[in-house]
């Protein structure tokens, strides 16, 4: 999935103005230089005139912050370095981390979103890439479980 769309939907669940998801990219890292100006040409529509791509790097601080505000710093660990390449399964993992959501509350996203996963089909989205049932998350599963997510986070009413 585009970057963008992710940072977009997140962006819409938990009603974030631009300069909150700078603060959530600077809870990661402090030095990081972004501004509220480039999340918002990150938050553009794709034919808008000055859309920019949101680059892994952003994505990936974006999560790392949405894991310590929710859940807290370990500040007896190492601070990890942002993953160099986003994939699917990277936000798939982040968000399940920033929300404390175990294999029960994973399985209930997917079919609030009315995509059905089973436990072998989910826990190969967990997997280490070099294990023999690691399996891609593609793009309709990521869209359909941040669909659920935001339907258990923001729900209509």
């Amino acid at each position: 999935m585009i970057n963008n769309d992710v940072l977009r939907s997140i962006r819409y669940m938990l009603d974030l103005s631009d300069s909150m998801v700078v603060d959530t990219i600077h809870l990661a890292d402090a030095s990081f230089d972004v501004d509220a100006s480039q999340v918002h040409d990150f938050l553009r529509k794709d034919e808008e005139p000055l859309f920019v791509a949101c680059p892994d790097a952003v994505l990936s601080r974006f999560l790392d912050g949405l894991i310590y505000h929710y859940r807290g710093r370990d500040e007896s660990q190492p601070q990890r370095a942002p993953e160099p390449r986003i994939t699917n399964n990277v936000v798939l993992k982040k968000l399940r981390v920033a929300f404390e959501l175990k294999d029960v509350d994973m399985h209930a996203v997917f079919e609030a979103a009315g995509f059905p996963m089973s436990k072998p089909e989910l826990s190969a989205l967990f997997r280490q890439p070099d294990h023999k049932n690691y399996r891609e998350c593609g793009d309709q599963a990521l869209r359909n479980f941040l669909k659920g997510l935001t339907q258990r986070v923001r729900p209509a009413g």
